[in-house]
Order: C-alpha cells, then sequence, then structure tokens
C-alpha cells in the first residue's frame, strides 16, 4: 500500500479521492487550507483506516515549502502525491485577485504550487520508487502570454484559470522527461467535466457530472502504472492543448516560471 499526499482533501473531488484511498488500504496525507476542516477531516478518514493532516494556505508559497519539509519530515515513505487543490473562475465579471505573495491568484494556486510542493517532495519520492505524481488539470486549457503571465491587462477569471491549467500541463510534460528512469512518474488528468463542486457552482454552472464520476481518473493514475509525461480524460489517455507539447513553449515557461518564483 502506499502513502499519498492529496492537497484539496477538505471537499469535492480531493475529499471524495481521500475516503476511497483509505478505504483500499493507503495511508492517505490530507491536506487542507483550514485547520478546523482538516481536522474533521482527518478523525472521519480516520474511521476507515490510516490519516493524517497537514494545513497550508497554497496562496502563501513559504507555506507551501513548508508543508513539503513537513511531509517529507513526518513521512519519508512518501511515493504518491496529487496535486489536487485550485481555485476555480471565480463569479462571473468577478476582479483579478492576488496571492498573499503578489501573484495572479489561479497562477500561484493551480500551477506555482504544486511546482514548489513537487520540488520540495522529489527527494522523497526517487527514494521511493515506483513513485508517482498527480497533477490535477483541466480540458479548458488556454496558452499563456509569456509578456503578461499574470494576467495583467484584460483579465477574465474563466482565462486565468485555464491559462493555469495549461502552464500544468505542459509543466508536466517537462518533468517527466527530467525524471526518466528515476522511478517517478507524473501525469496531468482531467477528472469530469463541470463537476459538482463549489468551484463549478459559484463560476455559474449548473454541474454536469458529480465528484464520483471524476474520481476514477485520479485513482487509476495513483494506484496504477500507467507510464509518464501522459495527459488523460477520465481513465482515457487523450491530448491536451497542443502548444503543451512544443518545446519552445515548454522552455519559455521554465524561465518564466523560475522569473516568478524568485520574485
Amino acid at each position: 500500500m502506499s502513502t499519498i499526499l492529496i492537497t484539496g482533501a477538505t471537499s469535492g473531488l480531493g475529499r471524495y479521492v481521500a475516503f476511497e484511498l483509505v478505504r483500499s488500504g493507503h495511508v492517505v496525507l490530507a491536506h487542507g487550507r483550514d485547520r478546523q476542516r482538516t481536522e474533521r477531516l482527518v478523525a472521519e478518514l480516520r474511521t476507515e483506516g490510516e490519516a493524517e493532516g497537514f494545513v497550508a494556505d497554497l496562496a502563501r508559497l513559504a507555506e507551501v515549502r513548508e508543508l513539503g519539509a513537513r511531509v517529507a519530515g513526518t513521512y519519508p515513505g512518501l511515493d504518491v502525491l496529487i496535486n489536487n487543490a485550485g481555485v476555480g473562475g471565480g463569479t462571473p465579471g468577478s476582479r483579478r485577485e492576488l496571492s498573499a505573495d503578489g501573484h495572479e491568484l489561479r497562477l500561484a494556486v493551480n500551477y506555482l504550487a504544486p511546482v514548489v510542493l513537487t520540488r520540495s517532495l522529489l527527494p522523497v519520492l526517487r527514494a521511493n520508487p515506483p513513485a508517482r505524481i498527480v497533477n490535477v488539470g483541466s480540458a479548458g486549457q488556454e496558452p499563456l502570454d509569456f509578456g503578461d503571465p499574470e494576467l495583467t491587462r484584460g483579465y477574465d477569471g474563466v482565462s486565468a484559470y485555464c491559462r493555469s491549467k495549461f502552464a500544468l500541463a505542459a509543466h508536466t510534460f517537462t518533468l517527466a522527461a527530467e525524471l526518466a528512469d528515476t522511478g517517478v512518474s507524473v501525469n496531468v488528468v482531467h477528472p469530469a467535466t463541470y463537476m459538482d463542486t463549489a468551484m463549478v457552482r459559484e463560476g455559474g454552472i449548473a454541474p454536469w457530472n458529480s465528484v464520483a464520476d471524476g474520481a476514477p481518473g485520479v485513482l487509476a493514475l495513483a494506484a496504477q502504472e500507467r507510464g509518464s509525461g501522459g495527459y488523460f480524460d477520465g481513465t482515457r489517455r487523450a491530448r491536451a492543448h497542443e502548444e503543451a507539447y512544443d518545446p519552445e513553449v515548454r522552455r519559455r515557461l521554465a524561465a518564466v516560471t523560475e522569473q516568478l518564483l524568485a520574485m
């Protein structure tokens, strides 16, 4: 059985997946932003199996780094990371929001936080092959404007969300190449379209699917060998936005990412 960290585990898809994993006998490390909600979740999970809670605000990159250090120090046997937490497009017409570090909020939580958390946990994951990284992405993808990566002009929440998920997919493919032959695989998955979550309802969208519909794709990548560097639509291998595979786009994204993380 695996030791699995899942971010954004206190609600929606993350909560559902956490219960499925603990019921399957895995050790579940459940991340949440709110301490009370995280503690309540862990108490419920422990009625089914072994679980531990970790609290961090992913909009604060210092807390993301601290989260990685705490998990690595407490659970050196970690072998699966599920980057699930995310921020949706917001209410229609909502204004541009910033993270605690001054980054555009959706790019910060949906992209920069997974990059930072993954980096902090890579030494542990590499020490426990075969290890897996599952990035929860979206079919909604829009290439970044490298001249304005934080969308300071013509802001739109849905566009910001789609750009962050494009970046996550492109980063996944780059990371997979870097991790070739290390025993660590990394894939990105679109769980299901418009699941019944607070994120979707906040956007004024009537849900099309339940979180139960979205769970199989995440669970398969977390628990089964599915190769590395893939994009999945549910459990089916699919194609991300074509520009996410472009080596020059990925090179420019890596450079912009380093710049943003150095700010």
